[in-house]
């Protein structure tokens, strides 16, 4: 923004207090204001008054008609309405005829209709076209204070009464509804809606500054009322922008945005708090596309299209507050007031106003001020104030030039200030100006006034001014024009370009176009100059030769063009239109000549104009009276290459490159140091005819060919000649070849066509340039032909080649051997096989044989073949005109197998088979070997020994037949097998019952179908348990598990065997059916004869049915127990226990507790053994209270718990087991030696016993007997100590490393010491592995999961 430019001030215009304003509709040139003074002021756009108006009271309303022209203005002491009109400055003032006081006004935004209300409520609508007054009486009851005219001339009201009207330009009410509070602010728009309506639909208002009210006129009956955060404070202001939307100010600074599309109405599509305290009016220019509002002491203004940023800032700094600011229609003024009763305008838009010569700008910053400065010297700008808002611009070394319609104000630039010249009025309206440093050019209505600038000197009159054109060409209408320091130019619409010499003061060139010229830009310096044509075709022309470029790429809508301004770079330009700039290059030397190019394309930042062209950067101008910089694409990279990664680095290598900046280029190919983009800067190199710096590039790249090369070149002054050869070294041949022939050495040409085989081009040009070298060239030319297969075009070449004096023998034999060649291709063989064979050259023998062979001419072949010595090529031609006499003689040459196959046939063929053996032999043809062993030489042991040692399969079926015939079955078998007839072998061993060799032969090779074959052979003889193997091994389980069941009803060793692989193909076919038969059968279902549970035990195991496998344990280990195998029974169930673990399955609490009783009676053994009697009889005492699981030892088990009982002094517990034993049943078992002793105890009991020790319980620590597994108080079932059988305690826990069972440490160490294992898996232990565990929890109870 013309950031905060304040154009004027205006210091309490109207007193003390507040103060209002309004602009100027349309074209915004009057600001009107008032206060409580009784006084409307009307000043210009630079702060000037222009007119008071003294009113009889204080203002009550005023306001602008829709164009701008009337001023209408109420006050609060009268019924006229004051009318200023801003054409003649006249005030007229009419009667509203209304005798209440005026409270409104409101003109129409598109009829001369002005609407004024009243404090009780009337109104009266005024025609100002037909000045008819209609008065309305009673609109509203109370007064009318808020309104609004439609675009279709409708006029809404609000009043105190609280009631919102809708009437029609005639007065007439056409809607009401009531509100509930006052309304304010009240706005016709349209509301979003899906289909767009073709009219202002909606009116909206503010009701009590609380709430916004949106009435829509076709949906009358559902009026919406949307409140907000009460956090936001009051609504202040309201405006309606783009595409339905509405931004709202609030009183606590918050700034929100919200649509009225029915689908996000209530939705707040932006938020921010835009003011720290208070926030006191919001504007929006649509012209600008910006929103403003006002709050504490700052305007902050953002872009409408992104509200998140804040696009200027303005503080005034002399102000406590700002009430409410206005834009004017245009956008470039902004005005704001202060409670203080001050105005201040600020500049936000400025029309695009600028102009260069050399280095230097002026453009415009305000309204009346232009600033000149130096882009590149940084020199301090100038500020020139001007009198009037210019509308054109020139500036020169010393002078700028300002003005407007046909007058124009010369200012001389001094080094701080500039001073006003003159002002000079011209014939016409002003198109452009252009200065040098005396004159000044200017164009206006197809005419130039060229004068000086400094006024007349009176020394030479003619120098002083000159109008162009002259009289003599007054037809002529000049379209454009451009100065430098020593030409005037300009261009005409019939195409002339007119060159002004202004030393000699004469027309010193001219050029016609051929079409009109429109604009013409010329380089400082006039050597070169840009025009554009009628047809928006852009050229370059030189006046110095009238060579004139075309501008490929030439943007459509040219709007202008800068030269590059620095004086290394002079051949850069820039064309922008109103998007983009397009950079341009002007090669001067070029291997293709003068020619420009497009490097490059920059886009331009909306609303700015290009006015500088300086190393690659552009002087843009802003809208807002600054000036920015744009570096172009092409020249957009860092100063320090180091800064760059490689892909950043090769696009600056390109640019540079695109530059001509060669040298930088170079330097960034160091940093690179890359083969790629060394040879991309050698190219261009060579494009620009750069040979030092090219030299140096492929030196670097090692190309040393390259080198010399270019080296060879630099004495050449035929710049022609030297560009052929770089573009030869380029591979762009037809520009070498035009530059050759258009150079000193046309010759060059033919010697680059001949060496790129480019024949047909090098004998056209060898006819004008050299005809002694068309024998060598045809021959080079057939030798391509013949090699492409043009035969007969490359014999016409050979011959024309043999020259028959004067020529090198090398050159005619090269031309005889390629006649030879091709006549046998084109059918003349007799002439081609004679020239071959008179010459001594060996390989063209071969080629020539081959061609023969090719031809199916394999005699002549032949023979050539054998004079070459190829005997290999000559013995197979031989062979194939069985010609055996000289293959023979030929043979003892040759090693190929292919030559020996041949010849060993056609031996066999002469029943020479003994020869043929050895030919076949040597050819690897062992098929052949063994057949003539087998049939003709009666060898069978050799032919054996062969099929053994190359494991011929063909072989083999032979020697298999060989020994069928002679009843020798086994050999048979073996070898159809091992030549792969399993079929042949399983129908001879079937048919001499040799099924069971067969089977062994075919071990693990063999396939399904095989196994098939022998498996249902097997069951035709009734052999189950083979016929169930071999269907498993082929994959049909059923049948397998069918014979293998019936294989084991037997006895003996096959019967477990049978069982053992039944269960093997069970686990297997993973077939539930076949599972539930084979379980049904070893449960004894099928047949009555239950199986050992062991078997039905191993099966759930193979099918990792864990659980059914641990209930089959429970029972097996149950049955081991009855029989007295306890060891075995513990064994077993904590084996599954571990499985069990492993899985991470719960484990039944069957096992838990048989496992429990089982180790209880284990370590029941081992303390009686140790002599800790007391641990022994607990344990005896648990398996005695649970004896009928121990029936085989029922009597020796209760006699040991009695006797260990007495031992301990468990007088009670021995008492009640001795009774026990006492029972008639189990009295007779007692054993002899401890019957009397229990006898004893029962006749004399002693009833005497100590109470079982406590411990704490591990979860709750609750007192629990030592050898009781169950807590009464948590209920929790107690883990046991593997060493006592004692439930464990927390805080002394330890478990096996191997088992993982618990025990209390200090007592496991106690057996561990005494040299006992693990007492539950028997595992040797050692006492440093057994520490404390703390988090036993974890461990025990995860693995100690129950059912």
């Amino acid at each position: 923004m013309a950031s905060d430019k304040r154009v004027f001030s205006l210091e309490s215009p109207h007193g003390p207090g507040g103060v209002f304003f309004t602009w100027q509709k349309a074209s915004g040139g009057f600001l009107a204001s008032t206060g409580y003074n009784q006084v409307v002021n009307i000043y210009d756009r630079h702060g000037n008054l222009r007119e008071q108006i003294h009113l009889p009271g204080v203002c009550s309303g005023f306001g602008w008609d829709k164009d701008g022209a009337l001023l209408s203005i109420i006050n609060d002491r009268s019924p006229l309405v004051h009318v200023w009109d801003a054409n003649s400055g006249r005030v007229q003032h009419l009667d509203s005829g209304l005798r209440d006081t005026l409270t409104f006004l409101a003109w129409s935004r598109t009829a001369p209709l002005l609407a004024v209300g009243t404090s009780k409520g009337n109104l009266m609508i005024y025609n100002h076209q037909t000045s008819r007054r209609i008065p309305v009486v009673g609109k509203h009851s109370r007064k009318i204070q808020s309104g609004c005219w439609s675009s279709g001339n409708l006029l809404a009201l609000g009043g105190e009464d609280k009631i919102l009207t809708i009437s029609s330009s005639e007065g007439d009410t056409l809607r009401t509804t009531p509100l509930r509070g006052e309304p304010s602010d009240i706005q016709f728009s349209e509301m979003k809606q899906d289909e767009r309506a073709m009219a202002e639909n909606t009116v909206s208002l503010v009701v009590a500054k609380k709430t916004l009210f949106l009435y829509n006129l076709n949906d009358p009956e559902n009026p919406i009322e949307l409140a907000f955060q009460s956090r936001y404070g009051n609504i202040v202001s309201y405006k309606w922008y783009g595409d339905g939307y509405i931004l709202l100010g609030f009183s606590g600074g918050y700034f929100v945005v919200i649509s009225t599309h029915l689908k996000e109405i209530g939705q707040e599509l932006f938020q921010a708090k835009n003011h720290r305290d208070v926030l006191n009016d919001i504007a929006i220019s649509t012209t600008l596309s910006k929103a403003a509002s006002c709050g504490d002491n700052v305007i902050k203004i953002h872009e409408l299209s992104d509200l998140k940023e804040t696009f200027a800032v303005i503080t005034l700094d002399d102000e406590r507050g700002l009430e409410f600011l206005e834009w004017s229609d245009d956008g470039q003024l902004l005005a704001v007031a202060t409670p203080s009763g001050n105005i201040h305008v600020y500049l936000t838009k400025l029309p695009v106003l600028g102009g260069a010569h050399g280095s230097r700008v002026a453009y415009l910053t305000s309204l009346l001020e232009v600033t000149v400065t130096n882009i590149v010297e940084k020199e301090h700008p100038l500020t020139v104030s001007v009198d009037v808002e210019p509308s054109f611009l020139g500036v020169g070394p010393f002078h700028l030039v300002v003005g407007m319609n046909n007058r124009a104000w010369i200012y001389t630039l001094g080094e701080e200030s500039a001073m006003l010249l003159r002002d000079r009025e011209y014939l016409g309206t002003i198109t452009s100006v252009h200065v040098n440093a005396d004159y000044a050019s200017v164009l206006y209505e197809g005419k130039i006034q060229f004068h000086l600038l400094e006024g007349e000197t009176g020394e030479d009159e003619e120098r002083e001014s000159r109008l162009f054109p002259s009289a003599d060409q007054a037809d002529m209408h000049i379209m454009d024009h451009a100065l430098t320091a020593d030409f005037l130019i300009y261009s005409t619409d019939t195409g002339g370009l007119y060159f002004f010499f202004i030393e000699d003061w004469r027309i010193v060139s001219d050029y016609r176009h051929t079409n009109g010229v429109n604009n013409i830009y010329a380089e400082p310096s006039g050597r070169r100059l840009l025009l554009v044509d009628s047809k928006g075709e852009g050229y370059m022309y030189n006046p110095v030769n009238d060579d004139i470029l075309e501008i490929p790429e030439f943007p459509g809508s040219c709007r202008g063009c800068l030269w590059e301004n620095s004086p290394s770079d002079r051949h850069l330009f820039a064309i922008f239109d109103d998007k983009q700039l397009y950079t341009y290059i002007f090669h001067q030397e070029h291997i293709k000549g003068h020619h420009v190019e497009l490097i490059g394309t920059t886009k331009i930042p909306p609303s700015q104009v290009p006015l500088l062209l300086y190393n690659g950067e552009v002087t843009l101008q802003t809208a807002s009276g600054k000036t920015a910089p744009l570096i172009l694409s092409s020249h957009e990279m860092e100063s320090n290459i180091h800064d760059y990664n490689h892909e950043q680095l090769r696009t600056a290598l390109k640019k540079n490159i695109s530059l001509r900046r060669l040298k930088d280029a170079s330097a960034i190919c160091q940093v690179l140091n890359h083969k790629q983009d060394w040879q991309v800067l050698g190219k261009a190199c060579l494009w620009c005819m750069n040979l030092e710096l090219g030299m140096r590039v492929y030196r670097q790249l090692g190309d040393v060919g390259m080198v010399w090369s270019l080296q060879n070149l630099l004495d050449l002054e035929d710049p022609l000649l030297l560009g052929g050869h770089l573009a030869m070294y380029l591979n762009d041949f037809n520009l070498a070849q035009d530059l050759y022939l258009r150079s000193s050495m046309p010759v060059a040409a033919l010697e680059m066509r001949r060496d790129l085989l480019h024949w047909d081009q090098a004998l056209h040009l060898a006819k004008k340039l050299a005809p002694d070298q068309i024998p060598y060239i045809s021959r080079e030319y057939a030798q391509q032909l013949e090699f492409t297969g043009d035969y007969p075009g490359s014999l016409t070449h050979y011959e024309r080649g043999v020259v028959n004096t004067g020529g090198s023998e090398e050159h005619n034999a090269a031309c005889k051997a390629g006649i030879a060649r091709t006549a046998i291709r084109c059918g003349d063989i007799r002439r081609g096989v004679n020239i071959a064979a008179e010459m001594n050259n060996r390989m063209l023998k071969r080629e020539c044989a081959e061609i023969l062979e090719s031809k199916k001419q394999y005699s002549e072949a032949a023979v050539l073949y054998e004079s070459g010595n190829f005997n290999e090529k000559a013995a197979a031609l031989y062979i194939r005109l069985k010609n055996w006499n000289k293959v023979g003689q030929l043979l003892v040459n040759i090693n190929s197998p292919k030559m020996h196959l041949q010849y060993a046939k056609a031996k066999e063929a002469e029943g020479q088979y003994r020869e043929a053996a050895t030919y076949y032999e040597s050819a690897r043809d062992y098929e052949s070997v063994i057949r003539l062993l087998l049939h003709h030489l009666h060898s069978p042991e050799e032919a054996v020994r062969i099929v053994r040692e190359t494991k011929s399969v063909e072989g083999a079926k032979m020697v298999a037949k060989f020994f069928q015939k002679l009843n020798d079955y086994n050999s048979a078998i073996q070898f159809l097998v091992l030549s792969k007839c399993t079929d042949e072998a399983f129908q001879l061993a079937r048919t001499h019952g040799k099924m069971e060799l067969y089977a062994d032969i075919l071990g693990s090779d063999a396939t399904p179908e095989d196994y098939k074959s022998v498996a249902l052979h097997f069951e035709n003889e009734r052999n189950h348990f083979l016929s169930g193997k071999f269907y498993y091994l082929a994959g049909i389980y059923p049948k397998a598990v069918k014979h293998l069941m019936r294989a084991s009803q037997g006895s003996g060793a096959e019967d477990s065997e049978s069982i053992q692989l039944a269960i093997d193909v069970v686990a297997a076919a993973s077939d539930e059916g076949l599972t539930r038969q084979l379980i049904d059968f070893l449960m004894g279902e099928l047949d009555g004869i239950p199986k050992d549970a062991k078997y039905l035990f191993r099966l759930y195991m193979a099918k990792s049915q864990y659980r059914e496998a641990a209930k089959t344990a429970i029972i097996i280990a149950r049955e081991e127990q009855n029989s007295g195998n306890y060891r075995h029974a513990h064994d077993m169930l904590l084996g599954m226990y571990g499985e069990l673990q492993r899985q991470k399955l719960r484990i039944p609490a069957d096992m838990i507790s048989a496992l429990m009783l089982l180790h209880s009676y284990t370590l029941a053994r081992m303390h009686v053994k140790r002599g800790d009697h007391l641990k022994a009889a607990r344990m005896l005492i648990r398996v005695a209270n649970n004896i009928s699981k121990f029936p085989a030892h029922m009597v020796p088990i209760l006699t040991s718990t009695v006797i260990e009982c007495q031992r301990s002094g468990l007088k009670i517990s021995s008492f009640n087991f001795a009774a026990m034993l006492m029972r008639s049943e189990t009295r007779n078992q007692i054993d002899e030696k401890y019957k009397k002793k229990i006898e004893a105890i029962v006749r004399k009991p002693q009833k005497t016993e100590d109470d079982e020790p406590t411990s704490p319980c591990p979860f709750c620590l609750a007192p629990v007997e030592e050898t009781t597994l169950e807590c009464s108080q948590c209920q929790n079932s107690l883990p046991y100590c593997i060493a006592t059988g004692r439930h464990i305690l927390p805080d002394d826990v330890t478990v096996c490393p191997s088992c993982k069972f618990p025990a209390i440490r200090n007592e496991l160490i106690k057996i561990v010491e005494d040299g006992e294992d693990c007492p539950m898996c028997s595992t040797h232990l050692e006492v440093d592995k057994l520490s404390v565990i703390p988090n036993w929890k974890s461990i025990i109870l995860s693995s100690d999961a129950q059912d």
